[in-house]
């Protein structure tokens, strides 16, 4: 019987056959993109139904009309993949709508993308037109439509497409660093184009994608939010330059953002190098990182790169913001000066969605280890690969000005002796002095493994001497979170304040081989960093884009919020509005540290909340 019934209607296969092939090889050459497999149930499920609508409505059509149709749906079937491939090919990014908006940009590339294009996108069109006709010729004779039997397609396209969502599982409501990965929030959200996908198949990507760009009825707009961004970017520039405006003007850049160097790891038997470098640059020794369950790493590389921080006033990733304008970016105003920025990591550039933010914020390009595709085994969670890697070291350093974002990553957790990065290291020691001890709880781990990051420095200051860029080279050094990844909480008892959102305390400061030095003791929190960047550099810019501001003006505000509203100002502590560490301060200065604070969140959320620079770049044009 099922013989007979694959002979009778084999025809079907033949002409879905097209529609098919176009779905899977276009996942198929999206290989490196390390999320949802090839095969899983979503993404097919999602094929099938819109194989069922257009392969459904072609065949119960009369033969001649139905034919027509099928070409039609063909050609857009086509020309999607033909779309989608030529794009991911030339960026690694698969096409969506929004891109529409910049074809007028993208013209004088058109030919080169076609000429470069992955030459197995041409040899799959081939294949698939073969099939396409192979399946034009299995139209059985109909003379009449069967509009009955159309409807009943429609309405079971529209189960179909209903139920299938529900195959991702639940979305994640609560504000975790996990939410990136998972697959009901991808499709809920719809805003990183690889993942996106993934988890829909391209006919409902499309789709998808066509309606939340040009159909999803946009959030209300309050109009009272609207009018205070207004009065805030409409702020005249108040900028006045200070003793240090371009002393590092010209200057190539490296920001190295350590993974979980607590401050209390840099010190001269650990950290020696990390320890000199901060003796002798400017250091800025009350400085907090923000952070909060939803990708603390994350949090800080947005905040450096934008001025912005994760909202506080309602629950959105910093990752998920990358449609968002950030015309003030890090990478935006160096570009300007004719600088070159990219950017460092051990991990794939679709972690966090990073290849899609930093491009959004204006990079030239995001490496990841992983991605290279050249290691056989962990190595590359070592931060020495970070220098030794040959690749990596050719694209880090340059004739031309540069700027490097470099993010570590070899002192993150488990801090065990028996796995992870610590085991890796004490075998590597192991080679070298066979004495070598496994014995080692995890605050040992700790600084073993924030050792290797030192070892990385080291490597990156000798790199820098060969090729001398050692005296015209700035490096900004910051630490993305405390230590909180420890299992045992005990360890940070002893070396910080622990009893409040203090416990954010962490490194920053900014090295110019020795001939900028100076302590800050006024607080600080990454928000501050850009500004304070652009300064040095002699960048032009207007603070009020920012929420930050620069921390070397003797006019700035000194003051760090915490995610649960708390706030810091180097005196008084204050939780709730109230001051909680028994220091003084008048009630007035009270009240406005209060309102200060609240407005500057305020800002921070309805600027990214409605994107709010996208409308002021509309406006200008």
């Amino acid at each position: 019987k099922v013989k007979d019934f694959i002979l009778k209607y084999y025809y079907i296969l033949i002409i879905s056959l097209p529609f098919i092939l176009i779905d899977i090889i276009t996942k198929i050459l999206g290989y490196k993109i390390h999320f949802y497999g090839i095969f899983r149930l979503v993404p097919c499920l999602f094929t099938l139904t819109y194989i069922i609508l257009m392969v459904g409505i072609s065949l119960f059509l009369e033969k001649k009309k139905g034919k027509i149709v099928y070409t039609i749906f063909f050609i857009l079937a086509f020309a999607l993949f033909i779309t989608n491939n030529i794009y991911y090919s030339m960026t690694n990014t698969f096409f969506d709508f929004s891109l529409i908006m910049l074809a007028g940009e993208g013209s004088d590339y058109f030919m080169d993308a076609i000429l470069n294009c992955n030459i197995w996108v041409y040899i799959s069109s081939v294949v698939i037109i073969i099939s396409y006709i192979f399946g034009l010729k299995q139209f059985k004779e109909r003379k009449k439509t069967d509009l009955k039997k159309i409807i009943k397609v429609f309405f079971l396209f529209l189960i179909l497409h209903l139920i299938t969502p529900l195959f991702l599982g639940k979305p994640n409501d609560a504000l975790t660093w996990s939410t990136w990965r998972n697959p009901r929030n991808i499709y809920i959200s719809f805003n990183d184009n690889n993942k996106s996908l993934k988890v829909s198949g391209l006919y409902e990507y499309t789709a998808r994608g066509f309606y939340m760009t040009f159909l999803k009825s946009k959030q209300t707009v309050n109009e009272q939010d609207i009018a205070f961004l207004k009065e805030e970017y409409s702020k005249e520039n108040d900028k006045k330059k200070n003793r240090y405006t371009g002393k590092q003007k010209g200057n190539n850049l490296i920001i190295v953002q350590l993974e979980g160097i607590d401050s209390w790891l840099i010190n001269k038997n650990d950290t020696p190098t990390l320890y000199n470098m901060m003796k002798n640059s400017i250091n800025f020794t009350n400085h907090y990182s923000y952070y909060n369950g939803g990708g603390s790493t994350f949090n800080s590389e947005f905040a450096v790169n934008t001025g912005f921080i994760t909202p506080l006033s309602y629950t959105q990733n910093a990752y998920t913001f990358n449609k968002n304008s950030f015309p003030y970016s890090l990478a935006h105003l160096f570009k300007n000066e004719g600088y070159s920025v990219n950017a460092f990591h051990m991990n794939t550039k679709e972690f966090y969605s990073r290849g899609t933010n930093y491009k959004n914020w204006g990079y030239d390009n995001y490496y990841g280890l992983v991605d290279l595709g050249t290691y056989k085994d962990n190595s590359y969670y070592l931060d020495r690969e970070l220098i030794l890697n040959e690749d990596f070291n050719e694209k880090m350093f340059s004739d031309k000005p540069f700027v490097d974002y470099i993010i570590t990553y070899t002192n993150h957790m488990p801090f065990s002796s028996e796995k992870g990065n610590c085991k890796m290291l004490l075998d590597l020691d192991s080679e070298e002095n066979e004495n070598v001890s496994y014995d080692l709880n995890e605050e040992d781990c700790a600084r073993r493994q924030a050792k290797e990051t030192d070892y990385m420095m080291e490597l990156l200051l000798n790199e820098l001497k060969t090729r001398n860029l050692y005296n015209n080279t700035t490096i900004v050094v910051l630490t993305d979170h405390y230590l909180y990844t420890l299992s045992d909480k005990t360890i940070l008892d002893k070396y910080k304040n622990t009893s409040n959102n203090l416990i954010n305390y962490t490194p920053f400061f900014i090295w110019n081989n020795g001939k900028d030095k100076k302590t800050v003791k006024t607080v600080t929190s990454q928000l501050n960093v850009l500004p304070t960047i652009l300064n040095l550099f002699g960048i032009d810019y207007n603070p009020v884009n920012y929420i930050g501001s620069d921390a070397l003006d003797n006019n700035y505000q000194k003051i760090v919020f915490f995610s649960d509203y708390s706030w810091y100002d180097g005196n008084v502590y204050v939780d709730g509005g109230i001051v909680t560490n028994k220091r003084y301060i008048s009630e007035e200065a009270l009240d406005n540290k209060n309102y200060y604070v609240n407005y500057l969140i305020k800002k921070n959320d309805l600027t990214l909340k409605y994107n709010y620079f996208k409308k002021l770049e509309k406006s200008s044009k």
